[in-house]
C-alpha cells in the first residue's frame, strides 16, 4: 500500500516501510527559480505587455500556482526581478568599480559585463521597457535607485583618477545615456556593432581629459 506523507512515498509491506523522495512538481519549486524566465519575459514585452498568459506558458506554472508565488501578481513578479537586477549590479559592476586594479581596467571590465548582459546589443534594457507604460509609475523609485547607484560608482572612478566631482557624475550620467542610446539605435538599425563600438570605447571617452583641465591618469 502506498501513502505519500510529505515529500516521501512510503511503501508498506509487511510492516517494513520503504520511502521515497517524491518528484517536486513546478507548483512546489522556490519562485526563485522562475525569476531569470520572468526576467526575459519583462525585459522583451514591458510590464503591459507580459500577460499571465505568457508567463504561464514560459514557466509552465498556472493561475493559482503563479500567486502562490507571487501573491501580488505581476507587481509582485517585478519586484523580484528588480530585486535580481540589484544583485547582478551589485556582482558585476558595482563590487567591481569599487574593487582594486587601475580605473581603466576596472571600467573596461565593467562594459565586458555589460556586452554581455545585453547580449552584445541584441537584447533589451529591463528598465527602459518599464519605464514605459504602467510600469513607469509601480517601479520608477526602484529603477531609479539602480542607475543613480550606477552613475555614483563611475563617478567615484573617475574621482579616484583626478576628475572633479561633479564632472565625475556627469561622465557617469553620460556614460549610462551613451549605453542606452547606443542599445536602441543599434536594435532599430538591427545593427548590433553599434552597441559594441560604444562600449568598446566607452572606458577611453570617460577618462579622456577635460579640455584645459589637469588631472591624474
Amino acid at each position: 500500500m502506498y501513502q505519500t506523507i510529505g515529500l516521501l512515498r512510503c511503501n508498506y509491506i509487511d510492516g517494513l516501510v520503504e520511502c521515497q523522495l517524491v518528484k517536486l512538481k513546478n507548483a512546489e519549486m522556490p519562485k526563485e527559480d522562475y525569476v531569470p524566465t520572468l526576467f526575459s519575459l519583462f525585459r522583451q514585452y514591458g510590464y503591459d505587455g507580459t500577460t499571465l498568459s505568457k508567463i504561464s506558458a514560459a514557466t509552465g506554472l498556472g493561475k493559482a500556482s503563479l500567486y502562490h508565488h507571487f501573491p501580488g501578481g505581476k507587481e509582485d513578479m517585478v519586484a523580484s526581478v528588480l530585486d535580481h537586477s540589484d544583485c547582478w549590479l551589485q556582482a558585476n559592476v558595482l563590487h567591481l568599480l569599487a574593487g582594486e586594479g587601475s580605473p581603466q581596467a576596472r571600467l573596461q571590465k565593467m562594459c565586458e559585463h555589460i556586452h554581455e548582459l545585453y547580449a552584445g546589443g541584441t537584447q533589451p534594457c529591463l528598465t527602459a521597457i518599464l519605464a514605459m507604460g504602467t510600469g513607469r509609475d509601480l517601479f520608477h523609485d526602484k529603477v531609479k535607485g539602480l542607475l543613480e547607484s550606477w552613475i555614483g560608482a563611475i563617478a567615484n572612478v573617475l574621482v579616484e583618477s583626478g576628475f572633479d566631482k561633479d564632472l565625475a557624475i556627469k561622465r557617469g550620467q553620460d556614460a549610462l545615456i551613451s549605453i542606452q542610446g547606443a542599445l536602441i539605435v543599434a536594435q532599430n538599425l538591427d545593427n548590433a556593432s553599434l552597441f559594441q563600438r560604444t562600449i568598446q570605447q566607452l572606458p577611453q571617452v570617460l577618462l579622456h581629459p577635460e579640455e584645459g583641465s589637469e588631472h591624474k591618469q
